[in-house]
């Protein structure tokens, strides 16, 4: 009795001890589960779409290199200007003349003796110089530099337009690529119902094999359109993280959707007008006309006199001013002005001038030919965001009367009064539209975007 009572107590033991094992690894199981999906909302960001923007208007490494472009311009804008400044140059020497040969009767019958007065020689000195007037050479240079500048300024908010547009349109194409990740996932569910129903048909004789069939390989089709466009998400997403300059991992989820408010098209034309001037194409270009002067400026400074203030101090030793020279050190500074007129420039600067007159006229020409191009680009994006307005209003008219044909093709086939193509071709209509609708939606925004990046706006 004895014995059965601690075979009892041993086999409950090990019965409490495998049940708080298995509850045990439950635990940490659940936990690591837990932790995981944790990790992975961690790396799930939801952002609007004006914020996909602007994050990567700052964060983009095309655009970051254009900062540092800019700033490095004006590092040179700086230099240009300090160029201006007095140049002031210290200096010091010393020598230890050999003994001084002195040779008669050609190079036969010589004799050294020491360097009168002395074998050592020392100076030390301070000469500062000022340009006065130059012709205007230094003007035209530090023009330059602030037109180059202006360039680099211009070129950073061109490239982050850039980024911005390519941003959006990456955004919308993942807005897009989601919606129709639910479209397929309904028209699975209609599959799915329908290759049930075609079954339950089939069982009772009402249709043949070959309905049956069908709705198998639409099945499969489906699920295959399913898997292509979570490939397709996870492509855009990865090309979304590159722009945003995030990690691969990072996933982003659209909050906008494809029926986000858009601007009306009247709202567009000031500037559908601007965009001849306010364009960064346009802009820039009328920065290397203003370049192309400067230059000529600084080529048409070499035909005028050239007019400078220089000054100098010094010790030096020893004193060779006077002669014999002396044994002794001495110091002296001076002041002074420089006058210069170089006569060739005359004739050697003539086709110089020619040549850059002729730039900047050809800049000119340049800068009114991008001025057209972008008028009339901008217009005919005038013209297709007005189209895509137009054709949202159409497409959702077209998405409910696809809904309520499906609905009716879906109803006749059960009844046995429409044929299977029909009910599939009524599906695919309606899987269309509602794509379509999408599309039309997601392109008026893109439309939208390109309008703000060809007018200077984004």
């Amino acid at each position: 009795m004895k014995e059965k009572i601690m075979y009892n107590n041993a086999y409950y033991r090990r019965k409490l001890y495998l049940s708080a094992t298995v509850l045990l690894i439950a635990i940490l199981m659940l936990d690591i589960t837990f932790v995981s999906a944790q990790e992975r909302a961690g790396n799930n960001y939801k952002l609007t779409l004006a914020e996909a923007v602007q994050f990567a208007k700052n964060q983009n490494k095309w655009v970051q290199a254009a900062n540092i472009g800019e700033n490095a311009a004006g590092e040179d804008r700086k230099d240009a200007y300090n160029a201006a400044l007095p140049t002031i140059n210290v200096g010091t020497s010393y020598q230890r003349f050999s003994q001084l040969t002195l040779f008669s009767q050609g190079l036969s019958h010589s004799t050294t003796i020491p360097l009168p007065p002395t074998q050592n020689a020392a100076a030390i000195g301070v000469d500062a110089s000022f340009n006065i007037y130059s012709g205007g050479r230094q003007r035209a240079l530090q023009k330059e530099s602030t037109s180059h500048f202006k360039l680099a300024k211009l070129n950073t908010r061109d490239q982050s337009g850039n980024i911005a547009l390519q941003t959006a349109n990456q955004y919308l194409d993942l807005v897009k690529l989601n919606d129709l990740q639910k479209f397929i996932l309904d028209q699975l569910k209609r599959a799915q119902t329908r290759l049930n129903n075609i079954n339950s048909l089939y069982k009772n004789q009402k249709v043949t094999k070959s309905d049956v069939l069908r709705a198998e390989v639409t099945l499969a089709n489906v699920e295959l359109s399913l898997q292509q466009n979570e490939n397709d998400i996870s492509i855009a997403n990865q090309k979304l993280d590159v722009l945003m300059d995030v990690p691969d991992s990072v996933r982003i989820s659209p909050v906008d959707s494809a029926g986000m408010p858009k601007p009306e098209s009247s709202s567009l034309l000031p500037l559908i007008e601007a965009a001849g001037v306010s364009s960064y194409s346009v802009q820039k270009t009328a920065e290397n006309v203003e370049v192309q002067r400067a230059r000529l400026r600084g080529v048409q400074s070499s035909n005028k006199p050239n007019l400078s203030f220089y000054t100098a101090y010094g010790l030096n030793y020893p004193n060779y001013l006077v002669f014999p020279p002396v044994n002794q050190a001495y110091a002296v500074g001076f002041v002074g002005l420089k006058a210069q007129y170089s006569i060739s420039s005359l004739y050697h600067n003539k086709s110089k001038v020619a040549a850059g007159k002729l730039r900047v006229k050809e800049l000119e020409v340049q800068q009114e030919a991008y001025s057209d191009e972008v008028r009339t680009d901008i217009k005919s994006y005038y013209i297709k965001y007005a189209e895509a307005l137009s054709r949202i209003s159409v497409n959702e008219h077209s998405v409910q009367q696809a809904e309520v044909n499906y609905r009716i093709v879906n109803t006749k086939y059960l009844n046995q009064l429409s044929l299977l193509t029909d009910l599939l071709d009524a599906d695919n209509l309606y899987q269309e539209s509602r794509f379509s609708l999408v599309k039309a939606q997601t392109d008026a925004l893109a439309i939208y975007y390109h309008i703000l990046y060809t007018s200077g706006n984004l």
